[in-house]
């Protein structure tokens, strides 16, 4: 009787790059992105979604900066006092990067130094009770 020839080894059923899967695990919007979604057209959109039974609170409760939904209004107040809030609102203060300024950077133009944006947390409406 011989022995079975082996094929494959046995870790084969485990993630090949685990990193990445940590990496990407809580991936949320780029701060480019959040400023498009702050343009009042865009903002309005967003913050009287229909109702989605799929998302976190059927999309009733949203929070602009950070582009996370949550399960009551509650929860989003608390949310606002937090620190990952804050930084995200200091984050979203430097203007985004743009093509144009790349190429300044390139050297074919001069120097601007990025603008500030003003934001603030945005408004809540208490008519639930």
């Amino acid at each position: 009787m011989g022995k079975s020839k082996q094929v494959g080894n046995h870790k084969s059923d485990k993630k090949k790059n685990i990193a990445k899967t940590w990496k990407t695990k809580r991936r949320t919007k780029d701060l480019d992105q959040i400023h498009h979604d702050m343009n009042p057209s865009n903002a309005a959109k967003l913050l009287k979604q229909d109702v989605d039974y799929d998302v976190t609170g059927c999309a009733q409760h949203y929070c602009l900066h950070c582009a996370r939904y949550f399960v009551d209004l509650k929860t989003m107040k608390e949310h606002f006092k937090t620190k990952v809030h804050k930084k995200r609102l200091k984050q979203l203060r430097e203007e985004p990067y743009t093509q144009a300024e790349a190429e300044r950077a390139a050297g074919m133009g001069s120097y601007i130094p990025p603008k500030t944006v003003e934001v603030q947390t945005q408004p809540v409406e208490e008519d639930m009770s």
